[in-house]
């Protein structure tokens, strides 16, 4: 089966995270140092790893130590002593180095879509930017040490999570630049890559992290049906008010699937279960027209929301009101929160981010007397089958017809239901 990886970035990507994690997964560091003494560059730098605590879970920290001031970190001053390098130099750096034939071409590749992103930024082309961040020693041993440690674990295919944005600001070779900084916006635009703010204002996506993602990973998005093997936790450098840790997930493209067949007598294949990232919006109102919330539900859940649902509550001053609760996909947040801001009252909005485990649904179709009703199938995994967890025929659908046919919509709905159940029901021997 397909050896599969998934990066979960939480709290972002950045080059030194990436090896941390790989090291965790199991990759040995000596392995590491030893191939990249190949690239040449071996006396400007010691590698070191160890274990830290990022908010009380433990993670890898990679340290790489430098010995000349040949050296430009992806966002500090430059140094009158650093070697600019253009392309060509890093080019010639990784196919001289003895790499294995995989790991040459994924380090072209990101060198290549940085030098793009990094001319696009600054109306040069790829071959004359002058890498004073990514082409620095730091930048070569994070991208040709990822691309050692993928290789080394015989990854497949690559996955990776939507990405934070981060934000505030950040001291660059070009000056001090907004986060995200140009060039990772450029990276993510060449991908289409999902991107939401977890409100954190900090640099969370480094343009080498944004390199390495949008050139390895295969999709971004949820997790792939896998049979996870190991973890690995890579340490981010700063502590944040969540674990800085980028989690490393490995293991197996799944068997499980093609369970049952569908009224067209398709294969419905399952990828359960998985667990994806929502995140959670509450603001609590007592001065809005109640008329206005039912317009805020349709406006909300045309532009994204997953759910929306109010509670009542008693407030301040004794007063009456509603708790506004909106799920959606983290980049669906900005526009969520600009909706609620917009439509209602509030003066405040929280935000926080929660981990769901969701079933795998499939929508069929079963003829009854009166008509077609649309049926949400849900299932679960069950030993090495998916098992049926839950048949639901659609509201909308049974209510039309029960006002069609002056019908009871209980009636309509158990008749919905009996039809599916004889269509996928063996019948006895």
């Amino acid at each position: 089966m397909p050896k599969l990886a998934y990066l979960d970035c939480q709290s972002g990507i950045a080059g030194d995270m990436c090896l941390g994690a790989l090291v965790a997964a199991g990759v040995p560091l000596e392995y590491l140092s030893e191939k990249l003494k190949g690239l040449g560059i071996d006396h400007e730098y010691r590698l070191e790893s160890q274990p830290v605590h990022r908010q009380g879970q433990l993670a890898t920290k990679v340290h790489l130590n430098l010995l000349t001031q040949a050296h430009h970190h992806d966002h500090a001053e430059p140094s009158d002593h650093e070697h600019s390098r253009h392309l060509a130099d890093i080019e010639h750096l990784i196919t001289t180095a003895g790499l294995p034939s995989q790991v040459v071409d994924w380090s072209l590749a990101i060198f290549r879509n940085l030098a793009e992103a990094e001319g696009a930024v600054h109306g040069m082309t790829p071959e004359t930017v002058h890498f004073h961040e990514v082409g620095a020693t730091d930048a070569l041993v994070d991208i040709v040490g990822t691309c050692l440690g993928l290789d080394w674990l015989g990854i497949d295919r690559l996955y990776c999570s939507p990405l934070p944005t981060g934000g505030g600001t950040v001291q660059a070779a070009h000056g001090r630049l907004p986060v995200p900084v140009p060039a990772v916006l450029k990276l993510w635009e060449s991908r289409q890559v999902p991107i939401y703010s977890n409100g954190i204002d900090r640099e969370l996506v480094t343009p080498t992290g944004a390199a390495i993602a949008v050139t390895l990973a295969t999709q971004f998005g949820l997790p792939p049906a896998m049979i996870l093997h190991k973890i690995g936790h890579g340490a981010g450098t700063s502590e944040l008010a969540i674990p800085n840790i980028l989690r490393l997930w490995i293991g197996e493209a799944s068997e499980l699937g093609i369970q049952f067949r569908g009224q067209d007598g398709a294969n419905f294949i399952s990828d359960y279960p998985c667990q994806e990232t929502v995140c959670v919006i509450e603001t609590q109102i007592d001065d809005l027209n109640p008329q206005v919330i039912g317009y805020v539900f349709e406006v909300l859940f045309n532009a994204g929301a997953l759910d929306v649902f109010t509670q009542a509550i008693g407030m301040k001053k004794s007063r009456p009101g509603v708790l506004l609760t909106v799920i959606c996909p983290p980049e669906k947040l900005t526009v969520c929160e600009d909706i609620l801001f917009r439509e209602t009252t509030t003066l405040g909005i929280r935000h926080f981010t929660q981990q769901r485990t969701i079933l795998q649904r499939e929508i069929q179709r079963v003829e009854t007397k009166y008509g077609t009703v649309r049926v949400k199938v849900a299932s679960r995994a069950s030993g090495v089958q998916n098992a049926i967890a839950n048949v639901q025929p659609e509201y909308e659908d049974c209510a039309a017809i029960a006002r069609d046919y002056n019908l009871s919509w209980r009636e309509v709905h158990q008749l919905a239901l009996d039809a599916w159940y004889r269509a996928n029901t063996p019948p006895l021997p």
